[in-house]
């Protein structure tokens, strides 16, 4: 039984930093034709190929590859409006020479950007570029908004006053979402909470192949009915092995080297009045925080080799733990916002797991499967039903809750623990920090007698006894002797 061959394909490949995406892209690409479209929002700054983890131009086998190395060190990273709208003319031109576009890449909300029109504006604004002098959006917007430029207790005081709703929907300490949701109230005029409850109505209306009503069919650069997804997907313990032997290759090929650059640019900008933003872009790539402790080390005439040593081991380790930390991160993006997403749609049917736990077996398990898939989905064949892939694709490919948590608002809620200083914004984060190891450490020295000093237990004893003894003198003194009879 032939399906209507896709009329503007698109092929994603998505999953954990590395389970071989990348590799994935070049083996469909030399087989369908294809260009490839970067959605790795590190690989697009220039330079600083080990750090970022670009595809080397031998990897990429000749296959052309956009959006990679095209912002500079001291740009922002790209709003997801303004990564959808250059994907899209990338896709376009790359259809008009005949070709496959495919995009691969781990920043997935990216991805899902092209996929559904109503990703949420907090991580979207399609009408700013991104500031060429690499100053921060929202450091323009404070010239005319001073409040935004505030303490981030400052801007949540007046986030509270004007947008409750969102106050509560933060974390106290999250800088950034607290700023944008004021943002959005002084820049548009409307409570960011109201703008979100429209996005949700407008989720909720009727909707074919995922798309809002009032957009056509035939005016969609990209449709959801149009593309398929892969998930290459590695086992816990099997990723965990390639993530720290990839972690040693980068150090072997000169990681510590980029890092050092990076520092000196930091010096430069810092020294030129300048200083950048150290949460955002380039500077949160893995590797940079990691291993400015160990940088501080080898340039202190004081510290000895050995204490270098150590430091360098702490670096590597630190590296490691952060690229298996921003790995499940990934795969929970996957699984509690986009296999959500494209359920709603009723287009879960178009995106397959592919196991790549056993990398001597990457071309049969992951290349080979997901070859015979495209060619089906090109050609307008039935495809096989993704969850028949294999045991994995059986367990991850169905959802783990039926909504998106950022479309529940009922469930925002905003809890302090007194004892331990935490404020937790989900009732699954309340719960579980309730039951964490630490917190109930803290409620048992809580509760616990205060300790009496050695001295005053010694004292006590003392007088205790000597209390006893009067008690007992006065006692026989005043009690009767039992008369023969």
């Amino acid at each position: 039984m032939r399906r209507t061959p896709p009329n503007r394909p698109l092929v994603i490949v998505l999953g954990a930093t590395g389970t071989g995406k990348s590799q994935l892209a070049v083996d469909l690409a030399l087989r369908y034709n294809g260009e490839i479209i970067n959605g790795d929002a590190m690989q697009m700054y220039t330079g600083l190929p080990i750090v970022t983890n670009k595809i080397t131009p031998a990897e990429q086998q000749g296959v052309p590859h956009h959006l990679i190395g095209n912002v500079s060190l001291d740009e922002e990273p790209w709003h997801v409006g303004v990564f959808k709208r250059k994907a899209e003319g990338i896709i376009e031109e790359i259809r008009s020479r005949g070709r496959l576009p495919i995009l691969v890449g781990g920043t997935h909300y990216y991805t899902q950007s092209l996929l559904f029109d109503d990703h949420l504006i907090e991580d979207t604004d399609e009408k700013i570029e991104p500031p060429q002098d690499g100053n921060p959006e929202i450091d323009e917007c404070s010239q005319n908004h001073p409040i935004l430029a505030a303490s981030t207790e400052e801007i949540l005081a007046k986030l509270r006053e004007v947008d409750p709703v969102m106050a509560d929907r933060w974390h106290p300490k999250d800088r950034r979402r607290i700023q944008r949701s004021l943002e959005i109230y002084l820049t548009q005029g409307q409570k960011a909470s109201d703008v979100y409850a429209k996005q949700r109505e407008r989720k909720s209306a009727p909707r074919q192949d995922g798309v809002s009503p009032n957009l056509e069919e035939q005016d969609r650069i990209i449709s959801l009915e149009s593309t398929i997804l892969f998930w290459v997907h590695a086992g816990q313990e099997a990723l965990k092995s390639r993530l720290d032997a990839r972690v040693d290759k980068m150090v072997e090929n000169g990681l510590i080297e980029e890092v050092q650059t990076l520092q000196k640019l930091l010096e430069l900008e810092t020294a030129a009045s300048r200083p950048p933003d150290l949460t955002r872009g380039i500077w949160v790539s893995i590797g940079f925080k990691e291993f400015s402790p160990y940088l501080s080390t080898i340039t202190d005439p004081a510290t000895t080799e050995k204490d270098k040593s150590k430091a360098l081991v702490l670096s590597i380790e630190q590296t490691k733990a952060a690229t298996r930390q921003y790995a499940k991160r990934q795969v929970r993006w996957i699984r509690l916002k986009l296999l959500i997403a494209l359920k709603k749609a009723d287009s879960l049917r178009n995106l397959y797991l592919l196991d790549g736990s056993d990398v001597s077996n990457f071309n049969h398990d992951v290349s080979g499967k997901a070859i015979k898939v495209c060619g089906d989905f090109l050609s307008g064949l039935d495809l096989s039903p993704p969850t028949e892939m294999s045991p994995a694709a059986a367990e991850f490919l169905t959802p783990s809750r039926d909504f998106d948590f950022g479309d529940r608002p009922d469930l925002w809620i905003r809890q302090t623990c007194d004892v331990c200083n935490v404020t937790a914004v989900t009732e699954a984060n309340w719960n579980f920090h309730m039951q964490s190891r630490g917190h109930r450490g803290k409620l048992r020295k809580l509760n616990r007698p205060p300790r009496v000093p050695r001295q005053l237990q010694t004292e006590a004893t003392t007088n205790g006894a000597q209390l006893e003894a009067i008690a007992t003198d006065l006692g026989s003194e005043t009690t009767p002797k039992d008369t023969p009879i």
